[in-house]
């Protein structure tokens, strides 16, 4: 329990300090995770210099480190394609071909079709939310409800894709075949994304575009069909990214928008302008290490556990489960990973359908990243929208959709035992 106290100091510095005060910018986020840090250090076990080691293994992990390196080749595009007028152009050619009415829904189906082709959410609220905030701009309609719809697609995108790390790693432990976990995941998540899509097309109807916008400059959108295209053939983020900076730096210089410098200048804010989410970034791995390596997490599950005594409760608890982890590491396919081993178990041990253990693995990480505020996903939009992550949550309907839908399909869905999957 006591490694669990960095959580709830977080909690009460950022959230219950800034409800306080009735203004969630008056606690930076970054001063936040430094002080939780702090406390995290303070309250573990071991050495000073052990708890230090600790806290700076789980700062520098493997997959937080890529995080920092898409933060920062997503910093030198978004910023040097702002310089050079892509973004502009691209809003400019959405409000000019898309009906104002269908805005809300073709951000959402764009998001969700980019993410399940990519099969990553971070790559796909990186292309589009530049585009979702200067749509917000042009019709006046929030900021954080526009960047809210990207994300939501983006994670709907995500959870059933069949490459992304979630999937491979939630069918590869419980061993079962991606398609038969997105056949499973589907009868879930479609009608979510469908309630959603009415949900959007009614909003839709009050959105009015404002004002009449200049002829599009085509030469100046090439840098974003190039991310987008080849983000959907599957092309690696970082790649994705550095192809699209070269673009904007070759375009920008031969339109005379900029030259050598003045691009070298742009991606350099762009990078600086990341500087806080990647602080956050590695405190919060820090953080996220010493409470695992104290005993944080196995003291969840361990709780959790005890209360299981049906195939239903242990459904829900694997739920529950996958759902604290993701809150203790902020990452949704290392809370696949951590929980996955126990989900064998309490599958094996109550014959549960291993095709609905993936599914839920893969569906319960995906609605907690949607909504913890300090998720790569939401920080990541946050950046790139000028806002802050708290913003965004209350309109992130999707996962909270998602959430609804799945707890009711555990209650209610029949069962198929393991044994019988295996048969078939």
């Amino acid at each position: 329990m006591i490694a669990l106290t960095p959580i709830f100091f977080f909690i009460i510095i950022y959230l219950v300090a800034s409800i306080v005060a009735g203004d969630f910018y008056k606690v930076p986020i970054s001063v936040a995770f430094m002080l939780t840090a702090i406390v995290a250090i303070a309250t573990s076990k071991g050495e000073i210099k052990e708890r230090i080691n600790t806290f700076s293994k789980g700062a520098g992990e493997s997959n937080i480190m890529l995080m920092i390196w898409i933060f920062i080749l997503a910093g030198a595009f978004a910023n040097s394609a702002k310089t050079l007028g892509s973004i502009d152009d691209v809003v400019y050619l959405t409000l000019s071909v898309v009906p104002p009415s269908a805005m809300f829904v073709g951000l959402f189906l764009a998001a969700a079709l980019i993410s399940l082709s990519v099969g990553t959410s971070v790559g796909t609220i990186v292309a589009l939310t530049p585009i979702a905030a200067g749509i917000a701009s042009a019709t006046g309609n929030s900021l954080p409800m526009v960047t809210a719809i990207v994300v939501g697609g983006a994670f709907f995108g995500d959870n059933l894709s069949f490459i992304s790390d979630t999937t491979v790693v939630a069918t590869q432990t419980q061993g079962c075949r991606m398609s038969d976990k997105f056949l499973t995941n589907i009868k879930v998540a479609l009608p979510a994304a469908l309630l959603m899509v009415v949900l959007y097309i009614f909003l839709g109807n009050e959105v009015v575009i404002r004002d009449i916008y200049p002829e599009v400059n085509w030469l100046k959108i090439v840098p974003y069909l190039a991310v987008l295209v080849t983000a959907i053939m599957g092309m690696n983020v970082l790649f994705v990214l550095c192809i699209g900076s070269l673009l904007t730096g070759a375009i920008g210089l031969y339109l005379g928008t900029y030259d050598l410098y003045s691009w070298f200048g742009a991606m350099g804010d762009g990078i600086l302008g990341m500087g806080e989410l990647i602080i956050v970034t590695m405190l919060a791995g820090g953080i996220l290490e010493l409470i695992r390596a104290n005993g944080g997490i196995q003291y969840l599950m361990d709780k959790i556990l005890r209360r299981i005594n049906s195939p239903r409760s242990a459904e829900l608890s694997i739920a529950a489960l996958v759902s604290f982890v993701d809150i203790c590491t902020a990452n949704n396919t290392v809370a696949i990973i951590t929980v996955a081993g126990i989900a064998k178990d309490i599958s094996q041990k109550f014959s549960l359908d291993p095709r609905r253990v993936a599914s839920i693995l893969d569906t319960f990480s995906c609605i907690m990243q949607g909504i913890i505020p300090y998720g790569a996903q939401l920080l990541m939009a946050a950046a790139l929208s000028k806002q802050n992550p708290i913003d965004i949550i209350p309109y992130m309907y999707y996962p909270y959709t998602l959430a609804i839908f799945s707890i009711i399909a555990i209650m209610i869905q029949k069962r198929n035992k393991a044994n019988e999957y295996v048969r078939n």
